[in-house]
């Protein structure tokens, strides 16, 4: 069986400033921002929510299907998704325009600032999901074209495809009547803290809340410190794991929705569906990019 990955190909130019945000941007100057930050390195990775969580899910021995946008100049992205084996059946090509683009810089605390250029994600609402698919058994809408979110989540709705709801970075983009209606037709939500605080504000419902509905489970990453599962009104914390280094946060959230489905997929508990995506995400923290760690299925006991 499959997952539908609703969600971004892009292309991510990482760097790294060797010091803290925090120090160099005044709070009583804020209206004034004017700053540059040195950062000695730099490296292009294959990225974008879809595409990582395609990979993860992948390496776990699941059978991910990407449905996302690429531009002009994405043959080289449609060419590595096609040699781990991921189905390209769903991307379709914008040749008027880019693949999309994130340039994130990372400072010494793994606090981020990223500047995103959608590009071609924004015709990712031009593939509809499918209905009457029945090797589909489950999906996730992840960040994406506004469109492509609206129109993806009502598809699988309509279809009768258990999904996740991801809204990440473009949770800002919905009004609170257009994430009361994404939540009430998802399966799931995955959040991370701040996206959780603002969802809560924005919907006008508590976690909890949240929780004791049709939904099966919401999840809230808390980084190192592991994840919260809400399921009926109850919380649960399930603790983080430690990684063997820090190296890279970028696509840490992705790796862990890629064991997420692998988990839920299999019909497996919410909570060890969390506990192997903290250990996929604290593997893939060690490594740059959110496309090169390796899992060892047999160490995980899969």
């Amino acid at each position: 069986m499959s997952a539908l990955i609703c969600g971004s190909l892009a292309f991510d130019t990482i760097t790294t400033f060797p010091g803290r945000f925090a120090e160099q941007i005044l709070p009583e100057q804020v209206h004034i921002l004017n700053v540059s930050f040195l950062v000695p390195t730099l490296r292009r990775e294959f990225g974008g929510c879809a595409g990582n969580i395609a990979y993860t899910l992948r390496q776990l021995g699941g059978e991910p299907l990407v449905m996302a946008a690429v531009g002009a100049d994405g043959q080289d992205y449609l060419a590595r998704l096609k040699t781990w084996g991921a189905s390209t059946e769903f991307v379709c090509t914008v040749t008027e325009t880019y693949t999309a683009q994130a340039i994130i810089i990372t400072d010494q605390d793994n606090n981020q600032i990223t500047a995103f250029h959608p590009g071609a994600m924004q015709s990712a609402h031009l593939t509809a999901v499918p209905a009457g698919r029945p090797d589909i058994a489950i999906g996730i809408v992840a960040p994406d074209g506004r469109d492509a979110m609206l129109q993806h989540a009502e598809q699988f709705s309509k279809a009768g495809v258990p999904f996740i709801f991801d809204p990440g970075q473009g949770l800002p983009m919905f009004n609170g009547e257009e994430l009361n209606a994404f939540v009430q037709q998802a399966t799931w939500v995955a959040v991370n803290d701040y996206e959780g605080r603002m969802l809560c504000e924005r919907t006008g419902k508590s976690l909890e809340a949240l929780s004791n509905s049709h939904l099966k489970g919401v999840i809230v990453t808390l980084g190192a410190d592991g994840c919260e599962v809400w399921q009926k009104g109850q919380r649960t914390h399930v603790a983080g794991v430690k990684a063997s280094e820090v190296v890279d946060p970028t696509g840490c959230g992705d790796a862990f929705r890629g064991a997420l489905l692998y988990g839920l997929e299999r019909g497996w508990e919410l909570t060890r569906c969390v506990e192997l995506g903290n250990r996929i995400g604290a593997l893939k923290i060690a490594c740059r990019g959110g496309q090169n760690h390796v899992i060892d299925r047999a160490a995980l006991g899969l």
